[in-house]
């Protein structure tokens, strides 16, 4: 029987301690409840959304990340609790894009990978993303080229330059991410960047930078790394 949020005691009332506190100041799992809206006499809302990020690793990416079905394996959650996730979630990334501006400059990897982070997290497998940006490195288009297996994406440097002539770009930013969430290069990945830094030297189109993203861990503060940075758009 499901058990409303007004017959929960007052510490486990996520919605008060919002009205009260800011939602700044709440915990994850409170901000999940919220969402949630109800839990059942045997597991309180707030132990249900506790429950749901143990199930997803206590990462929000990966909560993020989760399907539909994904989401409804979870005891306690149904459908209607599912879209209200899946939902929140995608206003986040509607949100994120929208405070970036019309035009953002993509003059540094990290500014890319802000532009990318969001749409990206949710990505179950390799896909790969164009960014065209005219001489004051200001974006004009982002563009899905293709999308891979879990480990493998083809590009070709036709399709690539083809959209960039189109565009009028000046010069191109690639970037795919790497669901294991391990954003080191691989062998292929920097294949197709010195073909593309190939091509691009042909057509006087400048590829600026590859950017792979990933995912924070301790050891590793920053979620993406820059073929550029790494050393290998030189020799």
């Amino acid at each position: 029987m499901p058990l409303l949020m007004r017959e929960t005691p007052a510490h486990e009332r996520p919605r008060e301690r919002l009205a009260a506190l800011g939602p700044e100041n709440l915990k994850e799992c409170e901000l999940i409840a919220i969402l949630l809206r109800t839990g059942t006499r045997s597991r309180p809302v707030t132990v249900l959304a506790e429950h749901l990020l143990k199930t997803f690793d206590h990462s929000l990416t990966r909560l993020s990340s989760a399907s539909l079905d994904d989401l409804r394996r979870t005891p306690g959650i149904g459908l209607d609790k599912a879209s209200a996730l899946k939902a929140a979630f995608e206003l986040a990334r509607r949100l994120a894009r929208e405070t970036l501006g019309e035009s953002p400059l993509l003059d540094t990897p990290d500014r890319v990978a802000d532009l990318l982070r969001e749409e990206m997290r949710a990505l179950e497998v390799e896909t790969f993303h164009l960014l065209l940006v005219n001489t004051r490195r200001r974006l004009i288009s982002a563009e899905r080229i293709s999308q891979g297996t879990l480990d493998t994406l083809l590009v070709h440097p036709r399709e690539v330059f083809r959209k960039a002539i189109a565009a009028n770009a000046s010069a191109i930013i690639v970037a795919h991410n790497h669901p294991s969430g391990d954003p080191t290069p691989s062998e292929a990945d920097i294949r197709v960047t010195r073909d593309l830094i190939r091509a691009g030297q042909l057509l006087k189109i400048e590829v600026l930078d590859h950017v792979i993203l990933g995912e924070r861990t301790r050891d590793r503060p920053r979620d993406y790394l820059s073929l550029r940075e790494l050393g290998y758009f030189y020799g």
